[in-house]
């Protein structure tokens, strides 16, 4: 008898990494992934971070053919408050099956030691399944827009790039432009996107842009379903 394959609960944020990340997972045999793991801010109803209208995080799901697992946090949002619903997120996940958690992080060692550490005697295991390095980040990305991923910028940090790439599809065109310095997947947090197309969406999310507005020292730019 064979033994049944891990069940794997992916995070995520509704950018292009974890998109990638899905892609990825998808190709191996030898585990499920089995839903989405999404922070939303309670007063916004928008993803933690990225700003994303729920809405689209649903269609996205929808688009993978995978439940969303909310979790919802108050705004503001203290460490603790966030750890203690990240624990017991990943509690009921464990009564559910859920085996192993996965991450779109590429290379940033603290983050992933944050992680580890999170689920250190959960009975889950962390997946970190397009992790890379530094250096490796630009033939990632050509390998993303190969593959036919889509995704617009819908977050900057303006100490690190100029809000004038707010809305920018995520392209060859932007690599080329992006300042020296600026990774070319953000994975330092200088950009976060928002992810319409990718190979294993069953269709495109089409999207219209709304305005922009500047909020806790990041820029946001507000995605409506089109």
């Amino acid at each position: 008898m064979t033994s049944p394959k891990p069940k794997v609960l992916l995070s995520w944020s509704s950018g292009k990494d974890c998109a990638w990340a899905l892609h990825v997972l998808r190709r191996r045999s030898d585990l499920e992934v089995v839903g989405l793991l999404t922070t939303f801010n309670e007063a916004f109803d928008r993803v933690a971070m990225h700003a994303v209208r729920r809405e689209l995080v649903e269609a996205q799901a929808a688009a993978v053919g995978l439940p969303l697992f909310p979790i919802m946090l108050p705004h503001p949002c203290s460490n603790e408050i966030y750890e203690e619903r990240m624990r017991a997120a990943v509690a009921e996940a464990k009564a559910n099956g859920v085996t192993h958690m996965a991450f779109g992080d590429l290379f940033l060692d603290d983050i992933r030691e944050y992680r580890v550490r999170r689920l250190e005697g959960t009975g889950i295991e962390p997946l970190f399944p397009i992790w890379t390095t530094a250096e490796d980040t630009t033939d990632l990305a050509r390998t993303m827009l190969a593959a036919g991923l889509g995704a617009v910028l819908t977050c900057v940090d303006p100490k690190q790039l100029s809000e004038r790439f707010l809305g920018r599809s995520y392209d060859a065109s932007l690599l080329a432009d992006l300042p020296a310095g600026v990774d070319p997947c953000g994975e330092r947090g200088e950009f976060h996107t928002f992810c319409f197309r990718s190979p294993e969406f069953k269709t495109e999310i089409p999207v219209t842009t709304g305005e922009a507005v500047e909020r806790d020292g990041f820029w946001f730019l507000d995605l409506r379903p089109a």
